[in-house]
């Protein structure tokens, strides 16, 4: 009786073992992806290089569940490797930032990563999907007020989104309000293969009902997603704006490892989007305005 008593225990511990370890799996290839997705200019807007995908990719994000308060020096170690920090003090969400020693302080109570993309079926409306998040905007008298805020709390800026948030087209909302957003990844907009072309993707969230986010979405993000997970990149379902230089660009919310960031992406209709980036659109219930409202062709 023991014995069967035993094994019948048992069986669920085997069955959590193997879920977790197909979903680790899972994470890896999802952050290596993202990773390598990214220009070279771009890994390094978020301190890393080609050659560290693997090591990062390598890193559990993800806290296991009922970890003692007093953490293990190889984890210790671990994170310490990954953030190129000095301490593991827990710190006051009220006063969270965006550098890499306040992101680790943030993980030490992490919340797990979405899971991959290619588990969930294609949705059939935006209707279907539930609100992600609420953000507010529209409570910066203008962008370098904005930017002000981001340099104060400690969020990296790369350097194209440096530029984009510099540029005449990117306006701030002049009237404070809430902004519901829904994150969906290629995939479950319906694409397969490898990856899709950004007009595509565009042109699909279009006919499901979904709604591009005012640029201004991305940095206000940024500011009020502190808690997001090692390895995430969430790309703005928005209007590319131009640089100077006449290249359109996206903006990315990303957590690359070394600190929370705000980063530009190519926003060429042709450009090759993974089936497994997450976008952020706005919630269809919402009014936006006509500019957001526009899809790119």
């Amino acid at each position: 009786m023991r014995r069967s008593a035993a094994s019948t225990q048992q069986a669920p511990s085997l069955l959590q073992r193997f879920w977790s370890a197909w979903r680790e799996r899972c994470r890896r290839q999802r952050v290596q992806a993202e990773l390598s997705a990214l220009s070279d200019r771009e890994l390094m807007d978020i301190g890393t290089s080609r050659g560290e995908i693997d090591y990062i990719a390598s890193q559990r994000s993800i806290a296991r569940p009922h970890r003692p308060s007093v953490w293990r020096i190889g984890d210790a170690l671990v994170i310490l490797l990954l953030c190129n920090v000095f301490s593991l003090i827990s710190a006051d969400s009220a006063r969270a930032q965006c550098t890499a020693q306040d992101v680790l302080r943030n993980h030490l109570a992490i919340k797990t990563a979405p899971p991959a993309p290619g588990l969930r079926t294609p949705v059939g409306s935006a209707a279907d999907v539930s609100v992600w998040k609420t953000i507010l905007i529209g409570t910066f008298p203008d962008s370098f007020a904005l930017r002000n805020a981001m340099d104060a709390m400690g969020c990296g800026v790369g350097n194209s989104a440096s530029e984009i948030l510099a540029r005449p087209a990117f306006a701030l909302s002049d009237k404070k309000a809430e902004v519901q957003l829904v994150a969906v990844s290629v995939a479950e907009l319906g694409f397969r293969g490898e990856t899709a072309p950004l007009r595509e993707i565009y042109a699909r969230a279009q006919e499901l009902g979904f709604a591009l986010a005012p640029a201004e979405v991305a940095p206000q993000l940024r500011l009020q997603y502190l808690d997001q997970p090692i390895g995430e990149f969430l790309m703005i379902g928005m209007e590319p704006i131009r640089t100077w230089a006449d290249e359109p660009v996206l903006l990315t919310v990303a957590n690359g490892g070394a600190g929370l960031i705000l980063i530009g992406q190519d926003g060429h209709g042709d450009a090759q989007i993974s089936v497994i980036s997450r976008f952020v659109f706005v919630q269809p219930d919402k009014p936006v305005s006509a500019e957001a409202a526009a899809m790119v062709r």
